[in-house]
């Protein structure tokens, strides 16, 4: 896990929040502004799971768990589609509110992430 590719997820999953938010306060269906950034939410994730799978062998190693890492990693990245899906199926205001929901989960689980990878004692 790189440090700084970690926060700049974390920094692109609260503007997804923070959009999705707005436009579902101004009464807005989803729209390219709403799921495009939980798009690249996913993409960010996919890149970082990749990253994480060959860092141990390079010398940067979890402090944490590895297994507890893997389950937030894993679960961040099913709960991503489905609320795609879920905004796409039922195109109304509430699939904004999720959309934005998910966002803010997925920041506080790749901030757990880092706590796991950089910050817990072995």
């Amino acid at each position: 896990m790189i440090e700084w590719f970690a926060w700049v997820q974390v920094g692109v999953a609260g503007v997804a929040a923070l959009s999705a938010v707005v436009f579902a306060l101004l009464q807005r269906t989803p729209n390219d502004y709403t799921l495009g950034p939980v798009a690249l939410i996913l993409v960010l994730l996919v890149v970082q799971m990749g990253i994480a799978a060959f860092a141990p062998a390079a010398g940067n190693s979890p402090t944490g768990s590895l297994l507890e890492w893997w389950m937030y990693a894993i679960t961040a990245l099913v709960m991503i589609p489905a609320a795609m899906v879920w905004a796409l199926v039922e195109r109304s205001i509430m699939s904004n509110v999720v959309l934005g929901l998910l966002a803010a989960s997925v920041a506080v689980m790749l901030t757990r992430m880092h706590t796991i990878w950089f910050i817990n004692s072995a």
